[in-house]
């Protein structure tokens, strides 16, 4: 009796598996494929969303309008005062520079009497100059400047004395220098004292002058202080000699004469 032999089932489905799956694939592609067609003839498929909008932008944005540090109604900082609106200062408020100083009354200001360019070099022409020898110190001479103008005046120095037709000018003490320069308000008077021989005897060349000039300095020494004065001396002339020393301007008589 011949055996029969049976064909083993396996062969069979392993060749059928890729026709199965390669199907399967195809209608998966076919569907997928019309679904493409229908997303594009209704026109809601997928789209390109694009670049933010300025609008899209905008939301999150802090305004470019506002105080820094203050708060809007949606809790997005914002400048409540820009500069030039209508909430902000008022335009042209801002008060400029040197405004204060104008009405502020400042002492320094070109109002003030004592200012630098209110005052002025005392000299023959805002100043009265009167000379009278004195006893004490023997041989002296008292010299008074009165300021006579309406301006605070500086005498500066020493006055620089010179009898009839002197050649020479006499020396300043330099002992008399005071600590600083004796200004005048109008109406005020300043003094030097004038040595005019020695007492004893040692001076040389004495002559007696009917003539007196007397020259101011100006605000560097031996600068010409403007115009100068020439008060009156005693009917009998004064006598001097080689002696013949000033001090610098003085605040008081008694400075000027040293007593």
């Amino acid at each position: 009796m011949t055996a029969f032999r049976s064909t083993p089932a396996t062969s069979t489905s392993r060749a059928s598996r890729p026709r199965a799956a390669r199907r399967l694939a195809g209608a998966a592609a076919l569907a997928l494929t019309a679904l493409a067609l229908t997303a594009c003839q209704d026109g809601k498929g997928l789209q390109d969303e694009g670049a933010a909008t300025a609008s899209d932008s905008a939301v999150a944005t802090p305004s470019a309008t506002g105080t820094p540090g203050a708060t809007g109604a949606s809790g997005t900082p914002g400048v409540t005062g820009t500069p030039g609106s209508g909430s902000g200062p008022a335009s042209g408020s801002a008060t400029k520079p040197g405004a204060a100083k104008k009405t502020g009354g400042d002492a320094k200001g070109s109002a003030a009497p004592s200012a630098e360019g209110n005052r002025v070099t005392c000299n023959g022409s805002n100043t009265a100059v009167t000379v009278q020898p004195v006893s004490r110190p023997l041989n002296h001479m008292l010299i008074t400047v009165k300021n006579t103008g309406t301006k605070i005046c500086d005498l500066t120095y020493y006055p620089v004395l010179r009898f009839d037709e002197m050649q020479w000018a006499p020396a300043a003490r330099k002992d008399t220098q005071p600590q600083a320069v004796v200004t005048l308000a109008p109406g005020q008077s300043g003094y030097a004292g004038a040595m005019l021989s020695a007492a004893d005897g040692s001076g040389e060349g004495g002559a007696t002058g009917h003539r007196l000039t007397i020259a101011f300095q100006g605000r560097t020494p031996h600068s010409d202080g403007g115009a100068s004065a020439t008060p009156s001396l005693p009917t009998a002339g004064v006598y001097y000699d080689s002696s013949l020393t000033v001090t610098y301007w003085q605040q008081s008589a008694s400075d000027a004469l040293g007593s």
